[in-house]
């Protein structure tokens, strides 16, 4: 292609962007939904909170599923005023009490109820929280009503597989991660620090 061909073609990708931009009009806080069975939902949601506090905006995290293991994230964003809530049980695989998970799920929801009323958080963090409704730990009717109460300006991402159709269906941007190669398949341990 010539320089001139190269110039018009992007002329023209210039002035389709440039009409998308002026096209979005409306501000509010977004619902955002990171599934699939790929690695990496998790790793987006902490890279747009780190982003949100590089703007000077408050971000709250609520971890379902997760232990208290050392956590990289954790470790750095809550000396930036990140406030982390995170079940404590561990993988539900580990423990195999349905009850006590349960209970455990119950009063982890709390903590994100609270974040999701509180207008002071720009972004909520709500990791693993499809494995909440998928497991029938939290009713996904108190999800819904709670995401469509929090304050307007706030936005939520929820990770996790399998994410339900209604929360897929109310979010306004979804990403699926699509596993296509994975070193753990290949027997290469989790590292500290890359993975976790």
């Amino acid at each position: 292609m010539s320089d001139e061909g190269h110039r018009r073609r992007q002329q023209r990708l210039k002035e389709k962007v440039e009409a998308r931009v002026a096209a979005a009009i409306e501000t509010r806080g977004i619902l955002m939904v990171f599934t699939g069975n790929g690695k990496g939902k998790t790793t987006a949601a902490f890279g747009t909170v780190t982003r949100a506090v590089g703007h000077g905006l408050k971000a709250g995290v609520i971890q379902f599923i997760k232990g208290q293991w050392a956590n990289g994230e954790k470790q750095l964003l809550q000396q930036h005023g990140v406030e982390f809530q995170v079940m404590a049980t561990g993988f539900t695989w580990d423990t195999q009490d349905r009850i006590s998970d349960s209970a455990a799920a119950r009063d982890t929801w709390l903590h994100a109820r609270r974040m999701l009323e509180d207008d002071s958080l720009d972004l909520v963090v709500l990791d693993e929280l499809t494995y909440m409704v998928t497991y029938d730990y939290l009713p996904l009717k108190d999800i819904i009503a709670a995401l469509h109460q929090r304050p307007t300006g706030q936005t939520v991402i929820i990770t996790g597989r399998a994410c339900h159709r209604e929360l897929r269906a109310m979010a306004d941007t979804v990403t699926e991660m699509r596993p296509v190669k994975h070193a753990f398949e290949a027997g290469i341990q989790a590292q500290r620090g890359i993975d976790w």
